[in-house]
């Protein structure tokens, strides 16, 4: 095994690369404008854990955390906006800032080419289609490709896995660290695996993500799959508007560990029926059309 392809274990000190965005500012900052260490604490327990993220977070969300005053809240958004001001940039600043966004190779360069080079950091890919297409396999081939160097597609990180249906499968994951040839151990020790049971446990996951982002050497979030808890937790239409509800914070709350870390996010989702397809007799797009013909 190469030098360059040698996969650094969780305990190894993670070195500074090209693709890391510019400096988390912690939470912990808060205290230099006069914020209290309880009320810091807070924050993190509610998953926000960086200066950005308070700017991220609405001032009602906030102050749906107990022991959180509005005067607090509106002390903490201050402070906040001191340390980390948030305002308008020019197109060559943020032309700088998407240098950093850096892309997954998902294995297959005919994929890659599709997806113009892969999974892209800084924003959510998902994965949708029904039972047995490969949804699950892209996530774990993708647990491995995270960690390869950055000129060979990799992010040279770690990755986080939220499995909601029992999906992960170690074998798998050694199987494919062999095609790179990578060390399986190194690999698996490079990837922090969590089983949710609900839909409310799958958020709780996703919020304590964001402590395990500041840490930093995190590349790439799986969630297998976004939907699963969701069909099984609320049914039918009369709790669809909840469901959609609670389904875009769960959203919202990914899209923003996304761009406040720089990390890819990959989702995979299931699709089981459509309620409308009686309805028209047009062709569905997303299945190939299959002409039947009589001798």
């Amino acid at each position: 095994m190469s030098t360059d392809q040698r996969v650094r274990s969780i305990s190894d000190e993670h070195e500074e690369e090209d693709c890391v965005v510019e400096d988390i500012m912690e939470v912990d900052k808060l205290s230099s404008c006069g914020i209290n260490v309880a009320d810091i604490t807070k924050l993190k327990a509610a998953g926000i854990q960086t200066i950005r993220g308070v700017q991220m977070t609405t001032i009602r969300t906030l102050s749906k955390i107990k022991g959180m005053s509005d005067a607090k809240v509106e002390k903490i958004k201050e402070a906040a906006a001191k340390l980390l001001p948030n305002g308008f940039i020019t197109g060559t600043e943020l032309s700088v800032k998407r240098r950093q966004v850096f892309r997954l190779s998902t294995g297959s360069k005919e994929f890659d080419k599709i997806l113009n080079g892969g999974i892209e950091s800084a924003s959510i890919t998902e994965a949708f289609g029904e039972f047995r297409t490969g949804k699950t396999q892209l996530a774990h081939t993708l647990c491995v490709v995270a960690q390869l160097p950055v000129s060979q597609g990799g992010g040279e990180g770690r990755v986080i896995f939220i499995d909601t249906e029992g999906t992960f499968r170690d074998d798998r994951i050694v199987a494919i660290a062999a095609r790179f040839n990578l060390d399986p151990e190194a690999v698996l020790e490079n990837i922090s695996i969590a089983r949710a049971y609900n839909c409310e446990q799958q958020m709780d996951l996703i919020t304590e993500v964001a402590a395990r982002m500041v840490d930093g050497g995190y590349r790439l979030i799986i969630v297998d799959s976004i939907m699963a808890l969701f069909r099984v937790d609320y049914s039918g239409r009369g709790e669809l508007a909840e469901r959609q509800q609670k389904l875009g914070t769960m959203m919202a709350r990914l899209t923003k560990l996304a761009e406040e870390f720089n990390v890819a996010v990959y989702i995979t989702n299931q699709m089981t029926a459509d309620p409308g397809a009686s309805l028209t007799f047009v062709q569905d797009p997303k299945k190939p059309y299959v002409s039947m013909k009589s001798n």
